[in-house]
């Protein structure tokens, strides 16, 4: 073994990431470093190798071609070890770390937390805000929600609920809509210009052609439903998003019907989970508390 002795685990880990992601900015997000501090590891890795490991291309950076058929056994050696971590600190934590999308964190699972807390005083749950899917078998995340179009997140990964969008804005504003058309007058709230959401709800009222009214453009998702709050104009917004905001009173939907987006919510975990019983407790309990919130959603809806 003593190959090992020429180059440290960490600059392992980080050619082996790199390899993975195409891009040191995926790699760095993902081990939690920066990209500057990534590129010295590469250089430190390949200096160690006595050879360049990567190409640079258009779409990022590509193994070479005898880096390229060491990465799989590479990647499966680093998942080895992950695992021999885990079992060695397992008896002393009692612990589950939960990757998120930041908005479902702030909007809707924060608000909840404190009950699954209440009812495990000995179960510690750790949440990572985090817009990348996570790789959960090389990481020490051990569930991950996430939205897609399919369950390509996880192999393990089991449908929560279907995503659907609703038009919502400040309670004084709704108070003047009558009609699905009447959106089409007023200001129309979007994320980064895009327009999530309305193809799908505007359809199902059997409005075709139509054309958008201009409105404020916000870079997040949260953001914009707080514009929606101040009556800046009217967001499409999903359920998970907005419905705690709805029944506060914070912002109004003039029409209670509910679109589907094709997107669903999964629950994804990892195939070496070390921590099954903590995780089943934590999906059933999440389970549970969507199931609360659907029943609510539904009664509000046509």
């Amino acid at each position: 073994m003593e190959n090992l002795n020429a180059i440290p685990l960490s600059a392992l880990r980080a050619i082996e990431a790199i390899a993975r992601n195409g891009t040191l900015g995926l790699a760095a997000d993902e081990l939690g470093v920066t990209a500057g501090a990534l590129s010295q590891r590469l250089a430190k890795a390949e200096a160690a190798l006595g050879q360049s490991l990567f190409v640079r291309t258009a779409a990022g950076l590509k193994p070479t071609p005898i880096f390229a058929d060491v990465v799989p056994r590479l990647t499966h050696a680093i998942s080895e070890l992950s695992s021999i971590v885990a079992d060695i600190r397992l008896p002393k934590e009692n612990t589950l770390t939960v990757s998120v999308a930041p908005i479902f964190a702030s909007r809707w699972l924060i608000w909840r937390i404190n009950k699954f807390n209440q009812q495990n005083p000995n179960l510690s749950v750790r949440i990572v805000p985090s817009l990348e899917v996570i790789n959960l078998d090389l990481s020490e995340v051990d569930v991950g929600i996430r939205v897609s179009q399919d369950a390509a997140i996880g192999r393990n990964a089991v449908k929560l609920l279907d995503q659907r969008v609703f038009p919502v804005c400040a309670p004084d504003l709704a108070r003047t809509i009558h009609t699905p058309h009447d959106l089409l007058k007023l200001p129309v709230i979007r994320e980064n210009e895009k327009l999530y959401g309305w193809k799908s709800w505007l359809s199902d009222q059997g409005i075709e052609g139509y054309s958008l009214p201009d409105g404020p453009t916000y870079a997040d998702a949260s953001l914009c439903l707080d514009a929606a709050m101040t009556g800046q104009g009217v967001f499409m917004a999903w359920e998970t998003l907005a419905c705690d905001a709805l029944e506060r009173g914070q912002v109004s939907a003039p029409f209670n019907l509910r679109a589907r987006t094709g997107a669903t919510y999964w629950f994804a975990t990892s195939q070496r989970s070390r921590r099954k019983q903590n995780v089943n407790r934590f999906k059933d309990w999440l389970e549970a508390e969507l199931a609360c919130s659907i029943s609510l959603w539904n009664s509000t809806s046509h």
